[in-house]
């Protein structure tokens, strides 16, 4: 919305007689004319000739031979020519004010002045415009709409709100798009500006071969919260009645305390889908979330209630069944002794769903004492003691048989970690070696996990898990019994700000795990090795790589790549990822390999092509892709889009769509 003051002002003098060029009001306020003559007993000023009036804002009007009273409450003036910013004018053979009321005659409006060089890309001619002070409107009669001195519509009557302002209820330009096998869906948004923090937009979907969808997205933004509602609602031509709303509200309850509300819900799994509001989610999350921050402490409650929108589902990361409650508290002391510290940490989690429930509550309690001796070697040493309660109620446990009751387990651990970084400074390049190291000593027991159904998505070896405190995902899933994680880094920069870096890695395990997934990269013993490549050049390319290369023979068993080439005009982003996938350790399965790529090429200052594409090399197909052409003036904007889905989910079929976009746009503000 344009943030503009108003283009009338009132004008009070600092002097009482006419004199020459110029007269200073109410300063930086000027007018400035070949003659200005003031009237004492009218209080009322003329000028002749070539006139220029300029407000606080920089706000400035040329016409000739005008006339104000003191108060503003009249203005006339021939070939007026109204500046409300620096490309946004009226001008106008004649101009004069009745009250509330200015009356142009004759008049162009632009909001595109000397924005191209070919001319006003657009601008409407009018043979009357009414600036309304009580409403703030600018009325146009009898308005024709030119674009590069082109007539293209006309309208009888046409309004919009004046630049002072900042929210106007009215319609906004459609957009046209087609459907996934619905026909072509054209969209009519009306804007409701309930207040200068709050509104809504309300849009009405008319699809050629589906009944019409109502969509819905209300903003309310307050002193210390935030509120943000998306939803939408059909009744097809089955008779059936499909909807979804997303709602995610957040509050700040003073300066240690903050809530959030969220909700997402869809009447089925394929709503989402077929009218275009999907996201590549996996699930719908509602619930709520509480968060107390202290100086060194930290608590968060939340409940979660999922929605699965998968056809078919098993074991993934998230748990098959609802979460509530779930809490967590940390607590880190100041220092005890020199940088030695102490770390406590409560986990409160309960899942229910489909008849089962599972509750449980884990203590830990870590003591962690950093050193640095002589030659720069680096030593840490921890202590950990974990104490875990379950309580089950109907849960199929690991042996396949249903349990209810409680179980406990008791971990207490320690490690001790030594790293040695070498700096070798040079001229051009700064590089770092750092050998690390640690010995993390752990009970053994036969119960890595209890239940089938636990917050763990399993174990993956990669170089971020190595040298951590928990080398598994979640918190169900134990570690078990004494291994070593070991390494190397090197890294070199320069002042350019060129960054190279590259690490490997491995861990050992002495005790022999009680179960293995073959595509974990854990063995009994040795683990594959893992590492990273990066690099960045800070101008126009960023690649990272991770990778997995197997314990026995160091042939590639995963390989993660990211990297962009280029700027924000014109760029190459590519990704792939590569597993080698066994169903036990003998026998392999379908290889994970998928490439995702895009590009951007600035074809002109203002014209631009996008394309991103998600390619399953493993099958030989594409499962989505899009592009479009985008257009992006100071004045208007515009772009064609497509979306290629090769989905099958139900009632979905993916198939190709289209979306067209066009707007206007005034100091940078689309509307």
């Amino acid at each position: 919305m344009i943030k503009k003051n108003t283009f009338f002002f009132l004008f009070i003098f600092y002097t009482n007689y006419a004199f020459g060029v110029s007269i200073n009001v109410d300063t930086p306020k000027t007018i400035t004319a070949d003659k200005i003559e003031y009237d004492l007993k009218t209080e009322t000023i003329k000028t002749s000739g070539e006139t220029e009036i300029v407000n606080t804002a920089g706000q400035r009007m040329t016409l000739v031979d005008s006339y104000l009273s003191k108060d503003g409450s009249s203005l006339s003036g021939e070939d007026v020519k109204l500046w409300l910013s620096d490309h946004v004018y009226i001008e106008s053979d004649s101009i004069t004010r009745e009250g509330a009321e200015t009356i142009a005659l004759d008049a162009t409006f632009t909001a595109c002045d000397n924005c191209d060089v070919y001319g006003d890309a657009w601008k409407i001619s009018t043979r009357k415009i009414i600036h309304d002070m009580n409403d703030k409107m600018l009325r146009f009669y009898n308005p024709v709409l030119w674009t590069y001195n082109i007539p293209v519509f006309w309208l009888p009557i046409f309004e919009m709100p004046d630049p002072s302002v900042k929210h106007k209820t009215g319609f906004l330009t459609p957009d046209f798009e087609s459907t996934n096998n619905m026909g072509t869906q054209i969209n009519i948004p009306l804007y409701i500006s309930l207040s200068d923090t709050h509104d809504m937009t309300i849009t009405t979907s008319y699809l050629t071969k589906e009944n019409p969808l109502f969509q819905l997205e209300h903003r309310l933004n307050m002193p210390h919260s935030m509120y943000r509602t998306n939803a939408s609602f059909t009744h097809n031509k089955e008779g059936e009645n499909r909807w979804h709303i997303f709602n995610n509200d957040i509050i700040e309850l003073g300066e240690y305390a903050r809530a959030t509300v969220f909700l997402e819900r869809a009447s089925d799994k394929t709503y989402l889908q077929k009218y275009g509001f999907y996201d590549d989610q996996p699930y719908l999350d509602s619930g709520g979330t509480l968060e107390i921050f202290g100086q060194s402490s930290y608590i968060v409650a939340d409940a979660h209630i999922f929605q699965e929108l998968r056809s078919n589902y098993g074991n993934y990361a998230v748990p098959n069944g609802n979460i509530l409650p779930n809490i967590r508290g940390i607590y880190q002391t100041a220092p005890l002794y020199k940088e030695t510290y102490a770390t406590f940490s409560t986990d409160i989690l309960g899942i229910s769903g489909s008849g089962t429930s599972s509750q449980r509550i884990i203590g830990d309690a870590r003591i962690t004492s950093p050193w640095t001796i002589w030659g720069g070697n680096r030593l840490t040493a921890s202590l950990s003691a974990r104490y875990d309660v379950y309580n089950f109620n109907n849960t199929e446990m690991i042996n396949q048989q249903t349990f209810s009751g409680l179980k406990d387990r008791f971990l207490p651990s320690g490690y001790i970690e030594w790293a040695l970084p070498l700096f070798k400074p040079t001229n051009t390049w700064t590089q770092v070696l750092e050998p690390k190291a640690r010995l993390t000593i752990m009970r053994h027991t036969d119960e890595d996990q209890f239940a089938l159904n636990n917050d763990s998505a399993g174990a993956f070896l990669s170089d971020t898990t190595l040298f951590s405190n928990n080398r598994f995902s979640g918190l169900d899933l134990w570690e078990n019994g004494t291994y070593s994680d070991y390494g190397v880094r090197w890294s070199a920069f320069n002042q350019d700000g060129r960054t190279f870096e590259l690490f490997l890695g491995q861990t050992y395990d002495f005790n022999s795990q009680e179960t293995t997934d073959p595509n974990s990269g854990f063995h009994d013993g040795a683990s594959d090795y893992v590492g990273r490549i990066e690099f960045n050049n800070m101008k126009w390319l960023d690649l990272s790589s991770r990778f997995r290369l197997s314990q026995s023979n160091l042939s590639l068993r995963h390989v993660e790549t990211t990297g962009v080439i280029g700027n924000s005009n014109n760029f190459i982003n590519i990704g792939h990822i590569w597993s080698q996938q066994f169903i036990d350790a003998y026998t392999l399965d379908d290889n994970i390999n998928e490439m995702t790529a895009g590009f951007g090429i600035g074809l002109t200052k203002r014209w631009s092509v996008r394309f991103n594409a998600i390619y399953n090399m493993t099958y030989g197909h594409f499962q989505r892709h899009t592009g479009g052409i985008f257009y992006n003036h100071p004045c208007y904007y515009l772009s064609l889009e497509y979306r290629h889905d090769n989905a099958i989910k139900e009632d979905y079929v993916g198939n190709t769509t289209f979306q067209f976009k066009f707007g206007m746009s005034i100091d940078g503000q689309r509307y």
